[in-house]
């Protein structure tokens, strides 16, 4: 009889077609930095923000060629660990894993103190358990499985997007009545806001995760990935724009509800209502896709048996991979316990440029070492065999990591450090597999 292990004979189902993975894409995209990070940003950039936002995405864009490449090679839900293990091998590929789910439930954590920030002003309720409602509510959605997660996450996408439309048209008389490269802290503040919001960007890399649940994923995830970034860097710049020119910096700064704020300022006290219940919908939508994702490349390392099989596990009715969603929801919610969302947020951020930087070594190793190998979407631009826009990705990525402070670093080096020791470990067998 053959081994079903460690999936237990039921597998994902392909339900997803180009325009829900795009929608997905930016719905995890939208809600993480604008709602819950634009006023600590501003603090660190001033007017300039928008620049910040810009910076980033330009280094964001670098890295999601190299997954778009990547992604059409190997279209896994294991994702960056399938990509380093055909490049660097199964030891480095369980870290790079390893620390791609804990940005996931990082993210979810950072977005989730976002959203109990809202919710709090909303209705009095303390921040903290807030936050645990919400990613206990997520929890019961993605159980539910892919196919009403997508339709709960694009109902979602759609509020958060007419979101960060509206703040943008209320800006638009106020356009020109700031200087928008007054930057208090200098260029050095500028770079670290850049750093911070790079967590904005988050989600383009969560976006291949969903490869065994699309139609077509060679070609289709490449696609998404890059239309759900370009949509969102516009937004971004012209959000980011609209706010300082309203309240500028100082009041940004000093908001746990900046949207909400500008709203207010703007149309009076009702918007400021408006705003907050939409911020809950962009914010709950990326910690629901976050723990998507995340759970997607658990299943997809323990079904490759770098993680305890059991976390393979997958419901025969749902089809949701139901153990991997549990243990990134709990971790989710231990997380969440850090604190302050800038420090958090940072955290996830070391995470993905370590990331970034081993997924672009990853196309110039195997440009080399698989030169044959099809592939339906490429990097463009190169030397020879050299691909020169990843080679660009890893210095941006190392960039960026040196904008973080030591605390920040030494936190990410200690979970780096533990994905280490546990890839030395080797593989995880089924009780009674030879």
């Amino acid at each position: 009889m053959p081994e079903e292990e460690p999936g237990f004979g039921t597998h994902l189902r392909r339900d997803l077609g180009l325009a829900a993975v795009t929608l997905s894409g930016i719905g995890i995209i939208l809600g993480a930095g604008i709602y819950a990070l634009l006023g600590e940003a501003a603090g660190m950039a001033g007017n300039a923000v928008w620049l910040a936002f810009a910076i980033a995405a330009v280094i964001a864009g670098l890295s999601a060629l190299s997954y778009a490449e990547l992604s059409s090679m190997y279209p896994r839900a294991s994702a960056e660990y399938e990509y380093v293990s055909s490049a660097f091998g199964r030891r480095l590929a369980f870290v790079v894993g390893w620390l791609i789910i804990f940005s996931g439930i990082l993210g979810a954590a950072t977005v989730a103190l976002g959203f109990a920030g809202y919710f709090s002003d909303l209705v009095g309720l303390p921040l903290l358990p807030s936050a645990v409602l919400i990613i206990l509510l997520l929890t019961a959605i993605l159980l539910s499985g892919i196919r009403e997660t997508t339709r709960v996450a694009i109902a979602m996408t759609l509020v958060e997007a007419a979101g960060i439309i509206m703040v943008i048209l209320i800006g638009l008389p106020y356009i020109g009545q700031a200087d928008y490269l007054a930057m208090p802290q200098g260029v050095p503040g500028l770079l670290q806001a850049s750093a911070l919001v790079f967590f904005a960007y988050m989600g383009f890399e969560e976006i291949v995760k969903l490869s065994e649940e699309t139609k077509n994923p060679e070609r289709t995830i490449p696609l998404a990935l890059m239309v759900a970034l370009a949509v969102t860097i516009i937004l971004y710049i012209l959000v980011s724009l609209s706010a300082v020119s309203v309240v500028g910096w100082e009041q940004l700064a000093a908001s746990r509800a900046p949207f909400a704020d500008v709203a207010s300022v703007a149309l009076g006290p009702a918007a400021f209502t408006v705003i907050s219940v939409i911020a809950l919908f962009a914010t709950a939508n990326t910690a629901l896709l976050m723990m998507l994702a995340s759970s997607r490349i658990t299943y997809g390392m323990a079904s490759d048996l770098s993680l305890p099989p059991v976390l393979a596990r997958v419901h025969p009715r749902t089809r949701a991979p139901w153990a991997a969603i549990i243990a990134v929801a709990a971790a989710s919610v231990a997380f969440l316990f850090a604190g302050r969302i800038g420090f958090v947020a940072n955290v996830t951020n070391f995470t993905l440029f370590v990331t970034f930087f081993v997924v672009n070594a990853s196309v110039i190793l195997l440009r080399y070492r698989e030169p044959d190998r099809a592939r339906p979407f490429r990097v463009p631009g190169r030397i020879g065999s050299l691909p020169l826009i990843p080679v660009i990705g890893m210095i941006s990525s190392l960039f960026l990591l040196a904008q973080l402070d030591l605390l920040v670093l030494l936190v990410g080096g200690l979970l780096a450090a533990v994905g280490v020791g546990l890839s030395l470990m080797g593989e995880w067998r089924p009780r009674g597999a030879s």
